[in-house]
């Protein structure tokens, strides 16, 4: 006799995805990322950013602070991360958090682990890839939402605050544009400072501190 294994009832998935009708609502534009609010710590958190490309979700240490939230909470993270520029990153540790997600009417609620970093940003938090699969979430620029599966099995619509993505957008081009000036400006005083040391070697004479100089390179 052959007994059949009886399959777990699963309901099915619903699906995901985007139509003409989601973008009734949108202001047309061109490069906007997808900028929600969330519940954190019984706290409504705005700049909250989409971000498909990071492999962490992030927490800013101004947020930390901002939040209340105890160091005692931190605990230590051994891995590096590193920003927009290639240069690492200060990571302070890491804070697992309740986070939901709600539109009003559906919600769905997760523990999130952040990655505390002390590092300047228009955004409070980083949402990356984590956080993003085990939701199930499906993001869309052009149509500046998300969409991810409800409770019981529908779908529901988390819209992004085009006014605050427009301002985080123009916010993180005035601190890239910073940081490049910066760099700039220090490369140009350390290229500025060698050719004075140069040139008073050249002055005293003293040419064998200028090879040793050119040596030590």
């Amino acid at each position: 006799m052959i007994v059949e294994a009886r399959r777990p009832n699963h309901p099915p998935k619903p699906t995901l995805c985007f139509t003409s009708s989601d973008l009734e609502d949108v202001v047309p534009h061109e490069d906007y990322l997808v900028v929600l609010s969330v519940l954190i710590v019984r706290r409504k958190v705005h700049r909250v950013l989409i971000d498909q490309g990071s492999s962490a979700d992030v927490m800013f240490w101004l947020t930390f602070n901002n939040l209340q939230l105890s160091p005692d909470q931190l605990k230590s993270y051994d891995g590096c991360l590193f920003g927009f520029v290639g240069d690492q990153v200060e990571v302070r540790g890491h804070v697992e958090l309740r986070t939901i997600f709600s539109n009003g009417t559906s919600a769905r609620t997760i523990n999130i682990k952040y990655i505390v970093v002390n590092a300047i940003s228009t955004y409070n938090f980083l949402l990356g890839r984590p956080s993003l699969n085990r939701l199930g979430v499906m993001s869309s620029m052009r149509h500046m939402k998300i969409k991810l599966s409800s409770l019981d099995g529908g779908v529901f619509t988390i819209k992004s605050d085009q006014k605050m993505a427009r301002k985080c957008y123009k916010g993180s081009l005035k601190s890239i544009r910073g940081m490049h000036s910066i760099n700039t400006q220090s490369l140009f005083r350390r290229e500025s400072q060698r050719r004075s040391y140069k040139l008073k070697l050249l002055a005293k004479g003293d040419l064998n501190l200028l090879v040793r100089s050119r040596k030590k390179k």
